[in-house]
């Protein structure tokens, strides 16, 4: 391994790209994290100053992903209802995620075939979801509404974000948010 110094240009975005590599030519349970830190050329310490175990590699983005739908609905216009401030927040976050629809497959693909990591999915889903309903409540939502705003929209963007990395069409993540959004008024319509 070529020596290296203190400093390691863009570390996490190698150690993610090195480890969606792995995940995917030898499955996630037999990749090491030694293995991940030597195919981005960097140290094992390098590796856990950066992730707590070789599962985060995955996950590594959701806080970033948590603050920018948090901090949209907090500026979501104050006549905004708590639906129409998840969905800003929704598509704030498919702005953003549409730059990476490739590694979204890849890393969609991993986690698929590891329970493990579906696992850990749902964990971060649900704390997004409870991030969203906080936000919400500081708005002045009442508890439940927010509860209930916040997890129809975890709901929409699961739906919608599957639908984005299995697609053969070319459509945005935007535009599946868009679909699954009305796809739940439609089946909300006549309660």
């Amino acid at each position: 391994m070529p020596d290296m110094g203190r400093w390691e240009p863009n570390a996490r975005g190698r150690l993610e790209r090195a480890a969606l590599e792995l995940y995917i030519e030898r499955g996630y349970e037999r990749t090491s994290v030694a293995e991940i830190a030597e195919r981005a050329g960097l140290t094992e310490r390098t590796f856990f100053r950066h992730y707590a175990d070789k599962r985060e590699v995955l996950f590594g983005g959701s806080s970033a992903l948590q603050e920018l739908l948090v901090g949209t609905v907090a500026r979501a216009p104050e006549p905004a209802t708590p639906m129409e401030a998840v969905a800003a927040a929704l598509e704030a976050a498919a702005a953003v995620l549409q730059e990476r629809q490739e590694h979204a497959r890849r890393r969609q693909a991993v986690i698929a075939a590891n329970a493990e990591l579906q696992e850990r999915e749902l964990i971060k889903l649900a704390s997004l979801s409870a991030a969203l309903a906080d936000a919400l409540r500081q708005r002045g939502v009442d508890d439940s509404s927010a509860s209930l705003a916040a997890e129809a929209g975890i709901a929409v963007f699961k739906i919608a974000f599957r639908r984005w990395t299995e697609q053969a069409e070319q459509k945005d993540l935007s535009q599946f948010i868009g679909e699954s959004f009305a796809g739940l008024k439609a089946v909300t319509a006549g309660t």
